[in-house]
């Protein structure tokens, strides 16, 4: 992971410039997952953290820990939040919360990250409140699933 976030932020760069943006990381494991596919979930969740931001410098925390048998993977920023009864609307295909000329999307990301986490074996979900940001966390088995059940 710390190299994919790598590649993620150097995708991102102009982003992160004209945003002013800060992408910190804690220390990251290596995960069995496919790098392409995790690459565009990781870079969604992050350039997400810095769209959905105003008044102040987007601040994103790209965080993991071991529970059990799960890497537990946080997207942590210091955005507008999300109100608790869209938690899981955010994540169903052209689900917008926000008007299209206040920002831009297609409604599909999250979505999207959704299908990837699942495809891996794994969940994914949010924490957030209205003014206080938003994380979004990803489980993702610690070993590669065999078979299905």
């Amino acid at each position: 992971l710390d190299e994919l976030i790598r590649d993620v932020t150097s995708n991102l760069q102009r982003l992160i410039e004209e945003k002013g943006a800060t992408v910190e990381t804690g220390p990251l494991p290596e995960v069995m997952a496919d790098r392409s596919l995790l690459t565009q979930l990781m870079q969604n969740l992050v350039a997400n953290a810095m769209k959905f931001v105003e008044g102040r410098p987007p601040v994103v925390h790209v965080s993991c820990v071991q529970e059990g048998e799960w890497w537990k993977i946080s997207v942590r920023d210091n955005g507008i939040g999300i109100a608790p009864k869209d938690f899981e609307r955010i994540f169903v295909i052209f689900q917008r919360l926000n008007a299209r000329d206040r920002y831009e999307g297609t409604g599909i990301g999250l979505a999207l990250c959704k299908k990837i986490v699942e495809t891996h074996g794994g969940r994914i979900w949010v924490e957030s409140a209205p003014g206080e940001g938003s994380t979004f966390h990803i489980a993702l088995p610690v070993a590669p699933r065999v078979g299905k059940g």
